[in-house]
């Protein structure tokens, strides 16, 4: 049958592919508009096999909080080029399946992937058909939630680094963004000493413990320096005992406790693309 140009724009409409590949669709599935978005999905599918090697570390980072502040997620969809980064499609993509982890709530990675995308097929078969049509690899490999008695969510200019900050109380927009870009900006590893994983404790602890020797320092000496650099740590590195960047005379948990002696971090999440 003949293809016209409104058949080639209807495909176009309903799976954003290309007008060439759209129209070569819709001709080898004979007009058949189910057939030609299977085909569209089988290109996808085609194209992901083959650059399954390629590296996709570009991308976007978005953070989104609930209507009522209570839950935020941080989604990350990578891709191969900035130039696909930048991209108005691929942007407005990233932000429909941080919309859904928002609206839907799954439990994990793998249940934001089986969720429909715009009640159509599946997130990840979304991604298989987008492949198809960017033509490079595409991939959502990180999301995390956080809930609190209110949540804020900060996305840097250009979505490279996002965060999401739980409190638990309420606070003023000035005191949350002020905590969310202390977050971004510092990258600490945890919210307290308590919270520093056993793993990274332990390697900071070795590299102290080298670095002292390199100094040079008695071999008996070296376990009690190297837990003076451990305290550093601590100071540079989890959130609520970091210097806070806009008064360096006062910690983070000294700035909350200004503000309302029981206010306090819950939790927070921060990704950055490298």
């Amino acid at each position: 049958m003949a293809i016209t140009a409104a058949d080639v724009n209807k495909l176009r409409q309903q799976t954003g592919a290309g007008m060439m590949d759209c129209k070569k669709a819709l001709e080898e599935s004979n007009g058949d508009f189910e057939k030609a978005v299977d085909y569209l999905r089988k290109k996808g599918q085609k194209v992901a096999a083959n650059r399954q090697d390629r590296d996709a570390k570009e991308g976007l980072v978005i953070a989104k909080v609930t209507a009522d502040n209570k839950l935020g997620a941080l989604v990350v969809v990578n891709c191969e080029t900035d130039f696909v980064a930048k991209n108005d499609d691929f942007g407005n993509f990233a932000n429909t399946v941080a919309q859904i982890a928002i609206d839907k709530k799954p439990a994990n990675l793998d249940a934001l992937k089986a969720l429909p995308f715009n009640n159509e097929i599946t997130i990840a078969d979304k991604f298989i058909e987008q492949i198809g049509k960017i033509g490079e690899k595409i991939d959502l490999p990180y999301y995390q939630t956080t809930l609190g008695e209110q949540v804020i969510a900060y996305n840097h200019p250009g979505n490279r680094l996002a965060c999401i900050v739980a409190f638990n109380k309420t606070v003023s927009e000035e005191v949350a963004k002020n905590v969310a870009m202390q977050v971004a900006a510092m990258a600490p590893v945890a919210l307290d000493k308590d919270d520093v994983s056993t793993e990274t404790l332990e390697r900071e602890l070795e590299i102290a413990r080298e670095q002292v020797r390199a100094e040079g320092k008695a071999e008996d000496m070296i376990e009690k320096i190297a837990q003076g650099k451990i305290n550093k740590f601590y100071k540079e590195s989890t959130l609520l005992n970091q210097e806070f960047i806009k008064d360096n005379k006062l910690t983070i948990r000294q700035y909350l406790q200004s503000v309302d002696k029981d206010l306090t971090v819950s939790a927070f999440k921060r990704f950055s693309l490298s």
